[in-house]
C-alpha cells in the first residue's frame, strides 16, 4: 500500500532554502521561473517536527535517528562522564571503530552517518565493558606532537640516508587499517557491526533511509520520497534593502551602521510525498505482528502530522514565515501506481478579483486529479481532503478538522 500527500501551504514574503547565493532557491517548470523548496529540506523540517511536536511521546528524541560526524566524540562523552579519561576514551572508541571500516578524518568520521541515537549508548556501554581488553589491544594513545624547531638543517645525529629519505618502504594506508582492524577483537567487532545494523524501530531512519558508502550492506533503501517543493505560479525575486543604527551612537552623529540586501520571495507551494506503508514496516521491523503494526500505525500517525506541520527555518528570525497547510489531499492507494499531480500547475495559475492564489491552486490540483482518475481508473483508491473550506473548491466533502483527516488515513490503511 502507498500513500499519496498533495500539499498546497502558501508562504508569506520569506527566504526559506537558500542556494549558495543566499538567493532563494528556484528553478524552471511549465516554461516560467518558480520557487522551490528542496526535499532535503523539507524532509530535515520533518524529522525536526517530530521532535518539536513530541510526535512520539515525552522519548522522541532518544527514539530517532542523527545525521553526523562526531560520533566518536559523543560516545566518549558518556565515557567521560563514568570517569574515563577523556583522550584515551576517544582514542579507543576510535579504535573500536575501525573495525566497521569506518573512515576518520580530524577527529570526526569522513562523512555524515545517519544512525539511531541509541548507538551513542550501545557503543559507549560496549567500550566501558571491555576497556582493559581494548586499551591492551589500541596502539599506544601518542602525546601531543611538540613544535619542530625552526631551523631546517638536519641534526648531527640523524643518519644522511634519512635525512634524505629512505627507499624502505613501510606499510602504506591500507596495510595499516588492515592492520589496526584486524587489532580489534573479534567479539568486540562483531558487537559493533552489530549495533551498526540494527536500525529497527527508528522512525525517521526507516522513512528517509540512508546510504553509506563504506558499508553498502548497511545502507536502508527509503520508505518515503518527497519531491521538491514548487510555487503553482509563475514567482520572482524580491529584495529587501536594510539599515542598522548603533543604538550608542552620540546624537549628533547620523545615518545608519550598517546596511545590506536580502533577497526574498512569496509563494503558494505545491508539496508531494509517496509513502510505502509496506517499506515502512519492514524497515521498522518488530518482534511479532502486533508490535510491527504498532510500529507502522504510529509512525504513519507522526508522519502526516509532522509533513504537515514542517516548516523550513532559513530567515524566519527575519520573516517568521509560519504559514500551515492550506489544502490538504491524501491518497491512499492499493493498487496502481503512484502519480505526482505536479502537472496541474504545467500552466501557471492566477489569482483574481474573486479567487485567492489559494484557491485557484485547489482547482487546479483538483481538476488534476479528476483528469488521473478519468484516465487510470479510480480502482484501489480512497482520496481524503481537508483544508481551508472557503477554498471553494467543487465537489469533494472535507473533512472537519486536521485531526479528522490524519485519523481517517490511519483507518483507511488499517481497514485495507
Amino acid at each position: 500500500m502507498k500513500i499519496e500527500l498533495h500539499l498546497l501551504q502558501n508562504f508569506a514574503p520569506s527566504n526559506l532554502n537558500r542556494d549558495d547565493t543566499g538567493a532563494p532557491k528556484d528553478c524552471q517548470f511549465g516554461g516560467v521561473r518558480r520557487a522551490r523548496i528542496s526535499s532535503q529540506c523539507f524532509k530535515r523540517s520533518i524529522r525536526q517536527a517530530f521532535q518539536v511536536h513530541a510526535l512520539f511521546g515525552d522519548g522522541t528524541k532518544d527514539r530517532l535517528a542523527a545525521r553526523t560526524k562526531r560520533l566518536v566524540g559523543e560516545v566518549a562523552e558518556r565515557l567521560a562522564k563514568k570517569g574515563r579519561d577523556p583522550a584515551l576514551a576517544f582514542h579507543l572508541v576510535a579504535f573500536t571503530l575501525q573495525s566497521a571500516t569506518l573512515k576518520m578524518k580530524d577527529d570526526k568520521t569522513q562523512y555524515l552517518l545517519f544512525v539511531p541515537r541509541r548507538l551513542v549508548g550501545v557503543l559507549a556501554e560496549l567500550v566501558e565493558k571491555r576497556w582493559d581488553v581494548l586499551r591492551e589491544a589500541a596502539p599506544p594513545l601518542q602525546p601531543t606532537t611538540p613544535a619542530l624547531p625552526a631551523a631546517s638543517e638536519p641534526s648531527a645525529e640523524a643518519p644522511i640516508e634519512a635525512t634524505k629519505g629512505s627507499k624502505r618502504k613501510g606499510p602504506n594506508k591500507a596495510q595499516e587499517k588492515a592492520a589496526a582492524k584486524d587489532a580489534v577483537p573479534k567479539d568486540v567487532a562483531a558487537a559493533v557491526i552489530a549495533a551498526f545494523e540494527d536500525t529497527s524501530a527508528t522512525p525517521d531512519l526507516a522513512l528517509f533511509g540512508r546510504m553509506i558508502a563504506d558499508r553498502p550492506d548497511w545502507n536502508v533503501d527509503a520508505a518515503c520520497q518527497v519531491a521538491h517543493a514548487l510555487s503553482t505560479h509563475r514567482a520572482t525575486m524580491e529584495f529587501d534593502f536594510y539599515t542598522a543604527v548603533d543604538d550608542l551612537k552620540p546624537r549628533d552623529e547620523a545615518g545608519s551602521d550598517m546596511m545590506g540586501t536580502v533577497a526574498y520571495q512569496s509563494a503558494c507551494f505545491y508539496r508531494y510525498s509517496c509513502l510505502d506503508v509496506d517499506a515502512l514496516a519492514a524497515n521498522l521491523g518488530g518482534t511479532d505482528a502486533e508490535e510491527a503494526k504498532s510500529l507502522t500505525k504510529e509512525t504513519l500517525s507522526a508522519f502526516l502530522r509532522a509533513t504537515a506541520l514542517a516548516i523550513p527555518t532559513g530567515k524566519q528570525n527575519s520573516m517568521a514565515a509560519q504559514n500551515l497547510p492550506s489544502y490538504l489531499i491524501a491518497v491512499v492507494r492499493t493498487e496502481g501506481a503512484p502519480q505526482s499531480l505536479a502537472n496541474a500547475f504545467v500552466q501557471p495559475v492566477k489569482a483574481s478579483t474573486d479567487r485567492s492564489l489559494v484557491e485557484a491552486s485547489a482547482s487546479a490540483l483538483e481538476a488534476q486529479l479528476a483528469k488521473g482518475l478519468d484516465l487510470w481508473g479510480s480502482k484501489g483508491l480512497t482520496v481524503l481532503r481537508c483544508g481551508d473550506v472557503s477554498a471553494g473548491v467543487p465537489g469533494p466533502s472535507l473533512l472537519p478538522s486536521f485531526a479528522h483527516w490524519v485519523d481517517e488515513v490511519v483507518a483507511t490503511w488499517e481497514r485495507a
